[in-house]
């Protein structure tokens, strides 16, 4: 153990007295905790660069009035019992406590202080819990990922030190800019993908970049809540646009009386959270808009991968051809959450400013996973994974939907089931939401309500159900418990 000790060299007190005056204190305000073993008089008085002999004279000083103790063999410790005098501190005179007042916070720290509860808060932890964006992680191949990271944890030691591509990991980057290409026709290259430690990064990069307080930005009405939150922080004023069938009502956008709107911000392959898909018509008409005003399109394609039935839709990216859209993507929901990887893919023009932030924010993402990950994608394994999860969360959907029809019946109306690896449903009842998610839960279950969602105020009964990580049996028994809530 190393001490830091500060000696004062106009004090009239000796080094000794000195010594023993820091590490009495360093005890009693607990630094030296009791039991703890202090260095031995000779690496104390090395570390310090001072005489073994005043390390020794403080050392038995301390000895002498209880504060240390030695063991024979052993060494030196701290005593366990301090003297009786030293366990009862001095009362402090009422006189004397300085009332501090309460610390202002920026506007960033009052819009937190003012949201009752954060994004993403889990529901209860239940038996059955149908929380949404959970994939089916016991799914995911270990051996092959451990495989990976073993290849570059002996090959060198680069992943240790700082990273020299602020950027991100460039093989990964390519790997990541062909794998868009190919699956979701994304049109860019490598030095256009900044790689972020998921989609919440993203998004704060950006709004600290490019928008001023009492900018507006559009989104959608139900929408990501986590979103939302990050664009209150930096000030922005949110202009909600309806959701319907087809996705974003884009003529609201076209015929805002508002200000000119700074940033739209879209989930268009599976909107969260009632899973309507953009329709290529209205992507085209989102794309003339932004080309039009001069405004800017953040896409989130955060579980894109998963679409069932349907030929997937090319992304708006894809689709842009006057660098208006910046494009979102994220491992959390394809491999799995703790990976904390995501992409944003941005036109050439911001790319060194961004890399710029990102360096300023964090520097890096830990190397190895990323080593790991760019060769997990150019093996084809994520492809293979992808088409495996997909089946299976097919399934999953089927069988939940299955359930809903079967134990519900009416009382159920489904959103969404197209998509992803949730699905929003309506819930006829007279019951609230509150009073539903209760009951559930006395039975085991865990929902979560989609009204958090919601900018506007909006009537309840809408709840967001996750399948991805919940076996078929546990999808079925599920809803069969919550349906004896509407039939007591």
């Amino acid at each position: 153990m190393d001490l830091a000790i500060a000696f004062d060299n106009n004090s009239p007190l000796p080094l000794h007295q000195q010594l023993y005056q820091e590490l009495r204190q360093a005890i009693l305000n607990g630094r030296l905790s009791p039991g703890v073993r202090i260095p031995s008089t000779r690496s104390l008085a090395k570390y310090l660069s001072i005489s073994r002999t005043t390390v020794t004279q403080s050392y038995e000083q301390l000895l002498s009035e209880g504060y240390l103790t030695t063991v024979l063999g052993s060494g030196t410790f701290v005593c366990a019992q301090l003297p009786d005098d030293l366990l009862h501190s001095t009362p402090i005179e009422s006189s004397q406590i300085i009332t501090r007042s309460p610390i202002k916070l920026n506007r960033y720290g009052q819009v937190l202080s003012q949201t009752e509860d954060l994004p993403r808060i889990p529901a209860p932890n239940t038996p059955i819990n149908f929380r949404y964006g959970q994939p089916a992680i016991d799914q995911f191949p270990l051996k092959l990922w451990r495989r990976l990271l073993s290849r570059y944890f002996y090959k060198d030691l680069s992943w240790l030190d700082y990273s020299t591509q602020p950027l991100g990991y460039q093989p990964l980057r390519e790997a990541i800019a062909r794998y868009l290409s190919s699956s979701r026709a994304v049109k860019c290259e490598y030095d256009q993908v900044l790689i972020v430690n998921g989609t919440q990064q993203a998004l704060d990069l950006i709004v600290r970049l490019l928008i001023e307080p009492g900018d507006i930005i559009a989104l959608e009405d139900p929408g990501y809540m986590s979103a939302r939150l990050i664009f209150q922080t930096q000030g922005a004023e949110l202009l909600p646009i309806t959701v319907d069938d087809s996705g974003l009502m884009v003529k609201e956008l076209v015929n805002s009386t508002k200000k000119p709107i700074r940033l739209v911000y879209v989930t268009p392959s599976h909107q969260f959270p009632t899973g309507a898909i953009l329709s290529l018509p209205r992507r085209l008409e989102l794309l003339a808009w932004a080309q039009q005003t001069g405004g800017l399109i953040i896409e989130d394609d955060y579980d894109s991968e998963y679409r069932y039935g349907d030929r997937p839709i090319p992304a708006l990216q894809g689709l842009d051809r006057s660098d208006s859209v910046l494009y979102i993507g994220t491992f959390s929901k394809v491999l799995f959450p703790g990976l904390r990887i995501g992409y944003l893919v941005l036109p050439k023009n911001l790319v060194a400013l961004f890399a710029r932030a990102k360096w300023l924010s964090d520097r890096h993402l830990p190397i190895l996973e990323q080593q790991a990950l760019a060769d997990f994608i150019a093996e084809g394994h994520l492809e293979r994974h992808i088409r495996k999860m997909r089946s299976l969360y097919e399934r999953r959907c089927q069988v939940l939907v299955q359930a809903l029809n079967v134990y519900l019946g009416e009382k159920a109306t489904i959103l969404g089931e197209k998509a992803g690896i949730h699905l929003m449903v309506k819930l006829h009842s007279h019951l609230s939401d509150e009073e539903i998610i209760q009951h559930a839960t006395q039975k085991g279950v865990g929902i979560m309500s989609a009204k958090p969602q919601y900018l506007q105020p909006h009537s309840t009964g809408e709840f967001i159900f996750g399948y991805g990580e919940l076996t078929e049996q546990q999808l079925v028994e599920g809803i069969r418990r919550l349906a004896r809530i509407f039939t007591a």
